[in-house]
């Protein structure tokens, strides 16, 4: 159901709840009024501040990031204290028990850290296959031990946090303790998916906690308290992320992986050594508008700036017929366009994306797929009618032995993104994947209600470890890999003055390619503001049929587009954007209509 509602009162009503005594060492975290922001798609005004600005997918979680600022943190440390509080209030999507990936502008360097999760030592190339030979099906997979990987969000930004952050660590958790002692009020969102939730049940420590005794989802409203998730939340305050991958909490992980269904091999050594990784962010020069920008993305196990960064450029090689946006809206010639660039940026990423401590990018160098000359010869593909698949090309004349990876369901995730007052940004996606993960829920003692939910990141690797010749897929299962993902937090850059011009990006799988695609090509090429840009419908393909959001394109619109051979599939394409963009007076930031998320500053 379709609803609409302006949130300018609700975020008046959460600024005026922040009472911050002093900034630094007198400030104490404040519990704002609850939010009850209705479900749906939720008419967004976008917002305007002069100072800095917090995006994130809950208001009390965007409250929190706002309150540290406030307090003196920098924005490493509001996102920090933004994803504790999601990982309490949207549990369905992110928390202490996934991973993440963060760009970090201090002001002068960007840098990319990388708190994926890793298959075990024991995991298995095979791990995912039935004993028929053939695949598991993809619940099943999920549903199990063997989809959970080494957590690595907390390691990752406690490592950030000791090159960037300003207030001390164990003050960013104030308030998720907080919220997670005194309560929050179930909203809307959450209700509506642990309703429509049915796996969630069958684990003991879950259905306790998220459901009332006979089994009904908690109310829209009620205060719902998590004492487990605030004694684990403290201990890492005092220890750091050691408190997670050794000890109590980290045996209670081993041991709750270990059940079945089908058993997983984590084990307490696979938390003790997982290390996060700095590494190198991928950066593309990109002219739009006739501005020389400057695109900053996460390099792989992410395929996300690979895949933007392919769609944009052969888009740069291809000629529009007529205008490219109407009345603020796509036009038929650029989703034609747009689509067709996929399937060629979606083959290349099947055929050569995964971890690149275990396979090496084609021609020895990922940008490779990002050159102005390759992208152009594979632009020339395009033409007036759909190519419906393509395949993919060979970079730099690479010539590989991997088999392209089948077409497998992706989900999940949450965006955080940031600016300070200082000029420190930070891009932020983070994720347990599907929603409520692999619906084990984490406990270290029975009496406290609560916990936190476990990842199922493994089950973005190929199911299938070959094809049918025998030749291994690049993102098969192996000890100790990241998985390949489509996660894609994004600083933009006015290439000639180096001054940030935008932190943006979004959940939703595979998808979170086109969602991040669409912000940038509406704002740096449509002439939208970043609010308009993210609430444009949603469109794409992923090498097959062109993807349409429900309800949200003409029938004359789907007509011209089958008239170029497309095969079109309308779906719900749940994105939830968060964008901040500088302006002439400051930063305008945008939430996604489709989720519950607002934007805060001053």
């Amino acid at each position: 159901m379709k609803k609409t509602l302006t949130l300018s009162v609700l975020t008046l009503a959460l600024l005026s709840a922040c009472s911050v005594t002093a900034p630094g060492h007198g400030w104490r975290y404040s519990v704002p009024e609850q939010p009850e922001a209705a479900s749906g798609l939720t008419d967004k005004p976008g917002w305007s501040y002069t100072r800095q600005a917090v995006a994130a997918a809950n208001p009390l979680a965007t409250d929190a990031g706002l309150q540290i600022l406030r307090a003196g943190g920098a924005a490493l440390d509001a996102a920090i204290a933004v994803q504790l509080v999601l990982g309490l209030v949207e549990p369905q999507s992110s928390g202490i028990g996934g991973g993440a990936f963060l760009m970090h502008f201090d002001g002068q360097r960007v840098q990319a850290f990388d708190g994926r999760e890793t298959a075990p030592a024991a995991a298995s190339p095979t791990q995912f296959m039935g004993e028929d030979g053939k695949p598991l099906p993809f619940d099943a997979a999920v549903l199990s031990g063997r989809s959970v990987g080494v957590p690595g969000a907390m390691r990752m930004l406690e490592a950030a946090h000791r090159q960037n952050g300003t207030l001390p660590w164990a003050r960013l958790f104030e308030p998720a303790i907080t919220l997670a002692e005194q309560g929050f009020r179930v909203s809307p969102r959450l209700h509506t998916l642990l309703k429509a939730e049915q796996s969630l049940k069958s684990d003991p420590v879950a259905a306790r906690y998220f459901y009332t005794p006979d089994g009904q989802a908690l109310p829209v409203g009620h205060v719902l308290r998590n004492p487990e998730y605030a004694h684990v939340l403290r201990r890492m305050a005092q220890e750091g992320s050691r408190a997670l991958h050794e000890g109590a909490v980290a045996q209670a992980i081993v041991a709750r992986v270990a059940q079945p269904p089908r058993p997983g091999s984590l084990s307490l050594n696979d938390l003790k050594t997982y290390q996060p990784r700095e590494r190198e962010a991928l950066c593309l020069d990109h002219t739009a508008s006739a501005r020389a920008l400057r695109l900053c993305g996460f390099p792989p196990p992410s395929s996300g700036q690979i895949g933007i960064g392919q769609i944009l450029g052969m888009l740069a090689h291809t000629s529009a017929q007529g205008p490219e946006w109407v009345n603020g809206q796509p036009s038929v010639d650029l989703i034609h366009r747009y689509t067709e660039a996929s399937r060629l940026a979606f083959a290349d990423r099947a055929q050569y994306v995964a971890d690149p401590d275990f396979v090496s990018a084609p021609a020895g160098d990922w940008r490779s797929l990002l050159t102005s000359p390759y992208l152009k010869a594979r632009s020339q593909q395009i033409g007036t009618q759909s190519m419906k698949t393509a395949t993919p090309g060979q970079p730099g004349g690479a010539h590989t032995a991997w088999a392209p990876m089948p077409e497998q369901i992706e989900y999940g995730t949450s965006h955080i993104s940031v600016v300070d007052a200082k000029g420190r940004a930070v891009a932020m996606t983070t994720t347990i994947e599907a929603g409520f993960g692999s619906r084990r829920m984490v406990s270290t003692d029975p009496t406290r209600p609560g916990g936190f939910l476990l990842n199922n990141q493994l089950t973005d690797f190929s199911f299938v470890p070959a094809d049918a010749q025998g030749r291994p897929i690049a993102n098969r299962v192996e000890p100790g890999k990241r998985p390949r993902s489509s996660m894609s937090p994004t600083l933009v850059f006015d290439k000639t003055s180096g001054q940030l011009l935008m932190s943006g990006g979004s959940p939703g799988g595979a998808l979170i390619i086109h969602y991040t695609a669409k912000l940038l090509m509406g704002t740096l090429q449509g002439g939208l503001n970043a609010q308009q840009a993210i609430s444009q419908p949603n469109f794409g393909s992923l090498n097959g049929p062109t993807l349409l959001e429900a309800g949200r394109f003409a029938p004359a619109v789907q007509d011209a587009l089958r008239a170029r051979g497309h095969e079109l599939r309308e779906m719900e394409m749940t994105s939830g954007l968060q964008a901040i963009e500088r302006t002439a007076t400051g930063w305008f930031g945008g939430a996604d209509p489709r989720r519950e998320g607002v934007v805060l500053g001053d």
